[in-house]
């Protein structure tokens, strides 16, 4: 027998109506919150929940003429071409290293930007940097690639012009394995950064301000008050940043890789989406491209639900 709920017991009159007249009064009191819900539940469906379908073709031998439905299935064939590919461990290394190497390396610097953001007390100076620094979040990836190629193309970037005229010989950084992955992250930093600090500039506005004013009378200066309340004040917003990039850790970057990749580093710079890329869209095979994102998802999942564990294992609160 189910129990009653406390405002059950606390109002008799409650006792004799029914569920389903509560739930229906409760949707007619709470309509507009619904209405403003409606458009994200709608977008979700629509783009996350209806495409799922689709992941059928991962376990058939997909024919653009029969369609779905009319192509014979494959079992787990296409996952097991993807397996015996010969540059799958080349795709995974620089896959994970790629993505390590962001989450290493790009998420401090957003720290370290709100925070500085954060000791600035004149106003028009704080706001005139940030707009300065998340602005480049706004430009595309082929405007970034563009910037990075007039400074410093082969023999024809400004950068690359001076250094040869300058006599100190040639530089090589569009096509240079060994920069190719700095380069990367580089310009990552750069785009991402300033849009990246403003999550923790709103986590640093919830910050009660009577902590600081108790830590100046107990004496504590500007880095005893950042040790002790700003860091501690943000840690479970960085805990669920960190949770999502380890849950796209195979994603890598898919846009910026692809612009800024070339036949001459593919060896450090091919990951799995361009791999998917070339074979659905450019060979028209879709049934292994397919297997490969059931592939990531499933990897996804599984890190996701474990840092999510490991967080709460730590002393965090996780996402659920």
């Amino acid at each position: 027998m189910q129990a009653n709920s406390p405002a059950r017991e606390l109002n008799p009159r409650l006792q004799a109506v029914p569920r389903s007249k509560m739930a229906i009064a409760a949707l007619v009191r709470y309509r507009w919150l619904y209405i403003l819900m409606a458009p994200g539940v709608l977008y979700y469906l629509i783009y996350h929940y209806m495409p799922m379908f689709g992941l059928v073709v991962a376990f058939k031998d997909y024919n653009l003429m029969k369609g779905v439905w009319g192509s014979p299935w494959a079992g787990l064939g296409n996952f097991r071409e993807i397996f015996s590919t010969p540059e799958f461990g080349v795709l995974m290394k620089n896959t994970l290293l790629l993505s390590f190497y962001r989450i290493l390396f790009n998420m401090l610097p957003d720290v370290v930007l709100a925070l500085m953001l954060n000791e600035i007390r004149v106003r028009w100076f704080k706001r005139v940097v940030q707009t300065i620094t998340y602005g480049p979040h706004f430009l595309s990836w082929i405007i970034v690639y563009g910037l990075v190629f007039s400074f410093f193309a082969p023999g024809s970037g400004l950068v690359t012009t001076f250094v040869r005229d300058m006599g100190w010989g040639s530089i090589d950084v569009l096509t240079n394995s060994d920069v190719f992955r700095p380069m990367l992250l580089t310009t990552d930093i750069w785009k991402n950064t300033g849009f990246g600090a403003i999550i923790y500039m709103a986590a640093l506005a919830t910050i009660n301000h009577e902590l600081y004013e108790a830590a100046v009378v107990d004496g504590a200066g500007r880095w005893r008050q950042m040790w002790h309340i700003t860091l501690p004040g943000i840690r479970e917003v960085f805990i669920l940043l960190l949770i999502f990039r380890i849950g796209h850790i195979l994603d890598a970057g898919f846009e910026q890789v692809y612009i800024f990749l070339n036949a001459r580093v593919y060896d450090v710079g091919d990951i799995l989406d361009t791999w998917i890329f070339r074979r659905g869209i450019e060979q028209l095979d879709f049934s292994v491209p397919a297997a490969m994102g059931v592939f990531k998802s499933v990897i996804g999942l599984i890190l996701v639900i474990g840092a999510n564990r490991l967080a709460k294992k730590l002393g965090g609160s996780g996402i659920w």
